[in-house]
């Protein structure tokens, strides 16, 4: 029998997403070579550009631990167990994720990406290929052209390209890949061909990077939270990193940026919304950041279909960038892989089918964590305030320890399984509705009930096993 040729995948975006499938190609099979426009990031002094912190949660570990990496990212990650909220007097109050051995880690991008182009270098028929950009591509013939030319300091590698010029390399390969991020150059060719949904939504919101320093050598905040300071139409979080800071993001609508003029101004407003991180980032420091670099823009993209044929498929921020409020960008993405991964398994390695396949199953997940991601904004500034939200964490936590497998918050269920991103919102609907039942239920029986039922639940030690037996019927007929 003829053994089969290799076949061969070029990976455009040498960022997380490409480097992790780097790895998985390589592990089936396949001749892969990864260009990035960027120098090698494991050579710069200074990384330019911004990126808020990641949260490594459940999807974005079981990608990992596939490719061998887990352990090593999980040992240089720090776990947040919960958000701890700033309120405005000053008042710090921690809610939990979820049980008290769930947590999110806070892990640095830059070291991530790292780690996955080392490990992806270390495989064999791996070609890692920096300072090339891609100028053209024909999708439907697997040829791409990108232009190589050496990294300038002083410059962007647009300007530097169309300045200088540089020597055209013309690649052919079996499969493209397009991991080359929000602003994809393999998905704008991907729009100009028929019957490919496209749509991309600008909040009205920018972020923007400051940092609280290590004092005297320590975390200058409690460690283990991810901290917000929830304002209803703004707000401020921070993640904690391996050399003792935080990297505080401030969400703000672009025209209460603009209102900022002077370091005076800045500082009077944050004296006023966030008076307790002042001192944590320093009066002098905090005039200087705001106005070093401004602020950014935050865009959702959604697509479809992911594939061409079976020459090219997009994954990651390239097929569905989404707003930062749900942590799972990367997650998600890095799910993506794992999920092509899975189904190339199912079909042998058949492109033909794998493609078709992959845009089926993966697009309605990635459409669904876009929209919580929308949502997520709502809760982290807004909704954390309420003390009807903060009683339905509450309910959420009690049913969920007495139903684990029937009921499970929804937050647990995107953050901490693999469950799908769509059948997640079909059902947290259908919990909804058990909890709305379940609330009105208790305070119909406290009103009738009052002063009589709370005797009895005291003189007689309120029989558990029957509410919980009470819970279990109530849920089995609205979920079902």
């Amino acid at each position: 029998m003829e053994k089969q040729a290799q076949k061969s995948v070029a990976v455009v975006g040498g960022g997380l997403v490409g480097a992790m499938n780097a790895c998985y190609l390589s592990s089936r099979g396949f001749k892969v070579d990864l260009y990035e426009a960027r120098a090698d990031i494991r050579t710069m002094e200074v990384v330019r550009g911004r990126s808020i912190n990641l949260a490594l949660s459940c999807r974005g570990r079981e990608a990992l631990k596939k490719v061998g990496l887990e352990d090593q990212v999980v040992e240089d990650g720090i776990p947040m167990y919960a958000r701890m909220i700033h309120d405005l007097n000053g008042t710090l109050r921690p809610i939990p994720y979820g049980k008290s051995d769930q947590y999110i880690m806070s892990v640095d991008r830059r070291k991530l990406n790292e780690t996955l182009l080392t490990a992806a270098e270390k495989r064999p028929d791996v070609t890692l290929h920096f300072q090339h950009k891609l100028m053209s591509c024909d999708l439907e013939k697997g040829k791409l052209t990108f232009k190589i030319e050496p990294a300038n300091d002083d410059d962007s590698f647009g300007q530097a390209y169309e300045r200088n010029g540089g020597e055209d390399v013309e690649v052919r390969t079996d499969l493209i890949m397009g991991n080359d991020g929000a602003y994809s150059a393999i998905r704008k060719h991907m729009v100009k061909r028929p019957r490919f949904n496209y749509s991309q939504e600008y909040i009205p919101h920018g972020y923007m990077e400051l940092t609280v320093p290590p004092h005297n050598g320590e975390f200058a905040m409690a460690v283990n939270y991810l901290h917000i300071w929830p304002r209803n139409e703004y707000m401020m979080i921070a993640l904690p990193n391996q050399d003792k800071s935080f990297t505080l993001t401030l969400f703000m609508p672009f025209d209460m940026f603009d209102q900022l003029k002077t370091g005076d101004d800045v500082l009077r407003f944050f004296l006023e919304k966030f008076p307790d991180s002042v001192p944590l980032i320093g009066e002098e420091s905090l005039k200087e950041t705001y106005f070093r670099l401004p602020p950014l823009p935050l865009v959702s993209v959604k697509c479809s279909p992911y594939h061409v044929s079976d020459k090219a498929v997009i994954m990651g921020d390239a097929a569905h960038a989404m707003v930062p409020f749900y942590g799972q960008g990367m997650n998600c993405g890095f799910e993506d892989c794992l999920v092509f991964d899975e189904i190339l398994e199912d079909l042998n390695n058949d492109l033909s089918k794998a493609l078709p396949e992959f845009s089926v199953y993966r697009s309605p997940d990635a459409h669904a964590i876009c929209d919580l991601a929308m949502y997520n904004y709502i809760e982290m500034r807004k909704s954390v305030n309420s003390r009807w939200f903060l009683m339905r964490k509450k309910v959420d936590s009690f049913l969920h320890a007495i139903m684990p497998s029937i009921f499970i918050p929804l937050y647990t269920m995107v953050s901490f399984t693999r469950i799908r991103y769509h059948v997640v919102i079909n059902k947290a609907k259908k919990q909804d509705v058990l909890v709305d039942n379940s609330i009105q239920a208790l305070m119909g029986l406290a009103a009738v009930g009052g002063g009589y039922l709370a005797a009895v639940a005291f003189s007689r030690h309120l029989n558990i096993n029957s509410l919980t037996d009470w819970l279990h019927n109530m849920a089995d007929h609205i979920l079902k």
